[in-house]
């Protein structure tokens, strides 16, 4: 390998090394690119009332926090009040769980309670689990200050790609070769276009299954109905995942009331699962790309292990970027076309090659003077 591959490949490990070091910055960047696709649309209606693009922006951008700080003004009480409820049922919770533990001790046979190892610290797994969530939650909370500058530099980068997006989508264009880049920039397009529909599709299906959510958890009366609607709601950000992990804290509330409460809040949040696949995917997300479950859920595992809470949440818009480039670059610009690519690779059948002279080529009766 000549020095030149070799320089070329320690600059390549550099590169790499350098962007897993940043990799929440770079996650943070991508952040602000979904945010600034999906307000750029509203910026789109609001020029095609003939506003120039700042003045859109701007309205753009304080139409979002307004109702981001108004949603929080008007249910932040309830909230911290619910909160404070939730502190004080959680040992309830497990003051019944370990009555539970003790029942089912006594009522399965010692044969298959040796063959659930860990049936009999299920309470005290359970209480260490609860201590680290809390743990974690309060070293959230004391590290406010970073997680108020990093909220802020999203929202600059939101407001520097979204003024004027041209310069930054031209300069990734200028990274592929020049045959190329008029093709890229139909990539680029239909990237926005299937983000924007994951972003409609999601946000409406969140606000539709947190206010389904809240219904039923309050006809069942259940406690904290807002809390756990609300988490409803945002765990449906994760799917597959999220919507499992959503029943878990009315389940628990409901079980300390009686256990068909239990039984009705599963049912409950079933159905709402199965109207949501049944109805709402239909009618809402035409425009989304279809993702395997199998995809979405490795897809939210694994950038979770990588990238932390970040990459839960930016898991699938991630992966729906990347399934795009795949479709559009790898199998349609590649695949399909590679027997054409094969073709040209032939030698052409109807050359007779004979061999060369060092002064005269002669190929069919045509003489090929080389000049030294």
């Amino acid at each position: 390998m000549r020095i030149g591959k070799w320089i070329g490949l320690f600059a390549f490990i550099v590169s790499m090394y350098i962007l897993w070091q940043i990799r929440q910055v770079l996650l943070i960047v991508f952040a602000a690119i979904v945010l600034a696709t999906a307000l750029n649309q509203v910026v789109k209606i609001l020029e095609k009332i003939r506003i120039k693009r700042g003045f859109a922006v701007g309205i753009s951008v304080i139409l979002l926090l307004t109702i981001i700080l108004g949603f929080f003004a008007l249910i932040a009480p309830k909230i911290v009040e619910q909160l404070r409820e939730f502190t004080f049922i959680v040992p309830k919770i497990l003051d019944q769980m370990r009555l539970w533990n003790d029942w089912l001790l006594k009522v399965l046979p010692e044969q298959v309670l040796e063959e659930i190892q860990g049936l009999r610290y299920l309470t005290q797994g359970l209480q260490n689990w609860l201590d680290t969530l809390l743990g974690n939650f309060f070293l959230i909370l004391s590290q406010s200050l970073n997680i108020v500058l990093t909220f802020l530099l999203f929202l600059v980068l939101t407001i520097m790609l979204l003024i004027d997006p041209n310069p930054y989508r031209s300069g990734f264009i200028m990274l592929f070769p020049a045959f190329y880049r008029r093709r890229m920039d139909e990539i680029l397009c239909k990237c926005e276009k299937n983000l924007v529909g994951w972003i409609r599709g999601t946000l409406l299906t969140m606000f539709l299954i947190g206010g389904l959510s809240y219904i039923g958890l309050l006809i069942l009366g259940v406690r904290l109905p807002l809390i756990n609607a609300i988490l409803a709601g945002l765990l449906e950000f994760i799917p597959n995942i999220g919507p499992t992990l959503s029943l878990i804290p009315p389940l628990l509330l409901a079980m300390l009331d009686a256990p068909w409460k239990a039984v009705a809040v599963v049912a409950l949040y079933f159905g709402i699962q199965q109207v949501e696949s049944l109805i709402v995917v239909p009618l809402i997300m035409r425009s989304q790309v279809s993702l395997l479950p199998v995809v979405t859920l490795l897809s939210v595992v694994v950038f979770a292990n990588f990238f932390g809470f970040l990459g839960v949440f930016l898991a699938i818009p991630l992966v729906l970027i990347l399934q795009t480039f795949i479709q559009e670059i790898l199998v349609k610009d590649v695949l399909n076309n590679w027997h054409l690519n094969q073709d040209k690779m032939q030698p052409d059948s109807n050359i007779a090659f004979v061999d060369i002279n060092p002064t005269t080529t002669e190929i069919e009766g045509d003489s090929v003077i080389n000049k030294d």
